[in-house]
């Protein structure tokens, strides 16, 4: 592939990690917040970015069809509402170190899954860089997985199960998404990412008012009172995670996925790995250790390798 689309496809791919990464900040910053409050709080933003700039871009979404628009609205709800919702009942359900684990295959399987499909590069090309990655994300995770062992009986099989549905539904929305762009490529990833947000507002705001209303049941708690201790924090960590996580990093993951094979913006996943570990660290004020460090090594190593596999010409 030309050099610029990809160095352009690799900026755009690392913009979107930067960005993602910020998710992971949130839950450190609102800790008496449950999971359901911020995701349900993030995406109903994400909704009010998108009807913000949706009057600017009307033309162009008035001409979206039908089809688009029941697209966008399953990639809403799959890679969106539903992963989130099964990543945060199996963190409840089993912890955070077996999420933490599965959902960090997620730059492995994704690739396997598009190379798999659309064998945009031969196996022995992509092979080491996603051996290079899985490494990493082995050497980065060895914390979550020494403690592996700690699970107990139903909750923590159930959580398992909750957390593989997240990958699976993190698995299909970026190979959809850049198939659907690809396959219309007159389709501007702006128009496409607002699209995303209106279709989101709705399914957020639901379940937002049926957590409230199951809240409002509790002894002490009252539907309305979602905003919780910290409101004025609360709200403007949701408007800049709307704003940045969810808008601007869709965005960037779209235009990436215009102009990369889908095998390799799979391992580029692996930039909102990084990027949350460096605010993880900058947050709590301290350096990674030796195998944290040597596991960022090789993520970054993997990513370089996967890049210069794709720069070569293909062998005849």
């Amino acid at each position: 592939m030309a050099a610029a689309d990809l160095f352009r496809g690799v900026a755009y791919a690392l913009a979107a990690g930067l960005m993602w990464g910020l998710v992971f900040v949130a839950p450190a910053l609102l800790p008496d917040y449950p999971p359901a409050a911020l995701a349900f709080g993030r995406y109903i933003a994400f909704g009010g970015v998108a009807l913000l700039l949706a009057w600017p871009d009307r033309s162009r979404l008035a001409a979206l069809r039908r089809a688009d628009w029941v697209e966008a609205f399953k990639l809403s709800l799959v890679g969106n509402i539903l992963y989130y919702l099964f990543l945060s009942a199996g963190i409840q359900a089993a912890g955070v170190p077996l999420a933490s684990v599965l959902i960090g295959t997620l730059p492995v399987v994704i690739a396997v899954c598009a190379n798999w499909h659309d064998r945009s590069l031969p196996w022995a090309r992509l092979m080491p860089s996603l051996g290079l990655i899985a490494g990493g994300i082995a050497c980065v995770n060895q914390s979550e997985m020494a403690r592996l062992g700690g699970g107990e009986g139903h909750a923590y099989g159930l959580g398992a199960a909750l957390t593989v549905v997240a990958v699976a539904a993190w698995t299909w929305y970026p190979i959809r998404n850049a198939r659907w762009l690809k396959a219309h490529p007159g389709l501007s990833a702006t128009t496409w990412t607002t699209a995303q947000g209106l279709t989101t507002l709705p399914l957020a705001a639901l379940g937002w008012l049926l957590w409230g209303l199951w809240q409002g049941r509790l002894p002490g708690h009252s539907w309305w009172m979602g905003l919780g201790a910290q409101p004025g924090r609360f709200v403007l960590l949701m408007l800049a995670m709307g704003l940045f996580a969810s808008w601007a990093g869709t965005l960037a993951w779209s235009r990436a996925s215009k102009l990369l094979p889908t095998s390799l913006t799979g391992q580029l996943i692996v930039f909102e790995t990084l990027s949350a570990l460096a605010y993880g660290f900058l947050h709590r004020g301290q350096w990674p250790g030796w195998l944290t460090g040597a596991g960022i090594g090789l993520l970054m190593g993997g990513v370089m390798m996967g890049v210069r596999a794709f720069q070569r010409p293909a062998p005849h």
